[in-house]
């Protein structure tokens, strides 16, 4: 994987996590990197799920995949808040 590579990975991850926040109600309180690395491996496994089903490689647009992913990270934030959440802060 090439530098280049590594970045789009992350600019897809934080934007699919970002995504995933969006659609949950209330207020997620974990840190801003770590709704990166929950975006990055939905993505990955949005693709790796997208690529079973043989909708991977569609022209255009791959919105079924994007859902896929958006729908993962939204799952794996919930959880990591609902797992981080539960320490209290004072």
């Amino acid at each position: 994987m090439t530098i280049a590579g590594i970045i789009s990975a992350l600019i897809v991850g934080l934007i699919i996590g970002a995504l995933g926040r969006l659609v949950l109600p209330g207020k997620q309180n974990i840190p801003i990197w770590l709704t990166m690395v929950v975006g990055v491996v939905a993505a990955l496994v949005g693709t790796a799920i997208a690529r079973g089903l043989g909708i991977a490689d569609t022209p255009g647009v791959d919105w079924t995949e994007i859902v896929i992913q958006v729908l993962l990270a939204a799952v794996g934030v919930a959880i990591v808040a609902g797992v981080t959440g539960r320490r209290a802060v004072h």
